[in-house]
């Protein structure tokens, strides 16, 4: 990948050019990247990532998004209709993840720019409702070790101590009796996932409800990956644990939108069980000499145009258009998993159900990735064992997409077997940042980092 992505054909801008560019070039100069862009994955070939994938869908969206784009939702007295997008938004979801069944208490819920942002924000309402209310000053929150890393960034921001916890290598699903031994009187959550990321099995939440009942702690789902497709599997009659409100124990759940919510990229909602663990996390500064400010969330101006468009998404398609989805997706995971188990070379970690990872005994699983990718194929890699993970959304449910990894997996596994005692030259990968490193990399992935933040300081000065 080059430093200065288009720098053959686009020319580079170091500084703010003293004459702008007429719009007609501007646009054209984007619809040409994009174009490029768009086909590495409408050929269904890429794991995850597009959710969607159906361009009539993302017109829908982004003409509903123009009309609130330069919109502060901070501004609610100029703009009432935030008010009403965000909180259908998050009454939606709370019908979707049973809130109904809650007895005793008022759901409730708030819209952050993503999973991290819903998955932060609950562990900072986790720390100050057990500061408040409990006194613990040193907090700590158990996850199991294939919950999302967003889990280790909030805790790394917010000063909490991060206990994980082993999972079962064969099933993938956290260990709840090491979860039971870890808890103290600092614990202030534990962690479920539904689905995790990697294997796309959901944590035995029901036996983590028992766990957090018991010592009076909260339990947070980490169903930002299947929040939005689970529900609908379950209606489909698949068998797909309890995970949601209908769990006593369970006190928040995040669920991403821009993933199986099909809204555009940038709106998660997380919701809790009881409006004192949500207010917990509000900020306000009432002393302030340019007025009382206070935000819901760590965000402070938001586009109206992302409420607006995750409204529209979620109204236009309701419960018949979701899930109809999922029944098309649910199949082809089946028929792609099939596909996989029909090689005794390959072996399925867990019980997934959308999502799938595959791993090998008898050969490095990469080289059925290399070689994959030789068939435009970019599936997710994963580590501790390797393993390569398909999300499948609904760009693979296009007619032909199914048979065609069949085809070329049954070419990848022969490569593989033949490649065997060779080294493969790819590795695990998570948002396309290489990865599959120890500890040693750590200042090899600082520098990554940081050539694509400063790519254009780096330029040389003839390009």
């Amino acid at each position: 990948m080059s430093p200065v992505p288009y720098a053959d054909r686009i020319p580079v801008h170091r500084t703010l050019p003293e004459h702008g560019l007429p719009r007609d070039e501007v646009l054209g100069i984007l619809r040409s990247m994009a174009t490029e862009e768009d086909a590495t994955w409408e050929t269904g070939k890429c794991s995850g990532t597009m959710y969607c994938g159906d361009h009539d869908h993302y017109d829908f969206l982004n003409e509903a998004f123009s009309l609130f784009s330069h919109v502060n939702v901070l501004q609610r007295d100029m703009c009432p209709s935030a008010t009403r997008f965000e909180s259908e938004i998050i009454a939606m979801t709370l019908d979707l993840l049973h809130a109904d069944a809650v007895e005793g208490s008022e759901p409730v819920g708030l819209v952050s720019s993503g999973g991290t942002g819903s998955i932060c924000h609950a562990m900072l309402a986790y720390r100050d409702h057990a500061s408040a209310t409990r006194g613990v000053v040193r907090p700590n929150v158990i996850k199991p070790e294939t919950a999302h890393p967003a889990f280790d960034k909030a805790c790394h921001l917010f000063g909490i101590e991060l206990r994980v916890a082993p999972v079962d290598p064969v099933t993938t699903r956290v260990d709840t009796d090491w979860v039971a031994g870890a808890v103290d009187d600092a614990t202030v959550a534990l962690i479920g996932s539904a689905c995790n990321y990697g294997y796309g099995t959901v944590d035995p939440i029901e036996a983590l409800s028992d766990i957090a009942l018991e010592h009076g702690i909260g339990l947070h789902v980490d169903g930002c990956l299947g929040g939005w497709i689970l529900p609908f599997g379950q209606e489909l009659g698949y068998d797909i644990p309890l995970f949601d409100f209908r769990v006593p124990g369970v006190t928040s759940i995040s669920a991403d939108t821009h993933k199986y919510g099909y809204a555009l990229k940038g709106t998660s909602v997380l919701s809790f069980r009881d409006r004192a663990l949500r207010n917990a996390q509000y900020f306000f500064n009432t002393t302030w000499s340019g007025g009382k400010y206070c935000s819901p969330g760590m965000d402070g101006s938001r586009s109206g145009g992302l409420l607006a468009a995750t409204w529209a998404s979620m109204v236009q398609l309701g419960r018949e258009g979701y899930r109809g989805y999922a029944e098309q997706i649910f199949a082809t995971s089946a028929a792609m998993q099939a596909s996989v188990r029909s090689h005794p070379q390959l072996r399925i970690l867990g019980d997934p159900s959308f999502l799938f990872s595959f791993t090998s005994d008898e050969f490095d699983i990469y080289h059925v990735n290399d070689f994959l990718r030789t068939r435009g194929w970019r599936l997710n890699g994963q580590q501790y064992p390797n393993a390569l993970h398909m999300a499948v959304t609904r760009p693979q449910t296009r007619p032909g997409v199914a048979e065609a990894f069949a085809v070329d997996l049954a070419d990848a596994v022969a490569h593989a077997v033949a490649h065997a005692a060779e080294t493969p030259s790819s590795g695990a990968v998570y948002g396309g940042v290489a990865g599959g490193m120890t500890d040693e990399a750590d200042e090899f992935i600082r520098m990554m980092m940081g050539q694509m933040m400063d790519a254009q300081q780096e330029l040389p000065a003839d390009a």
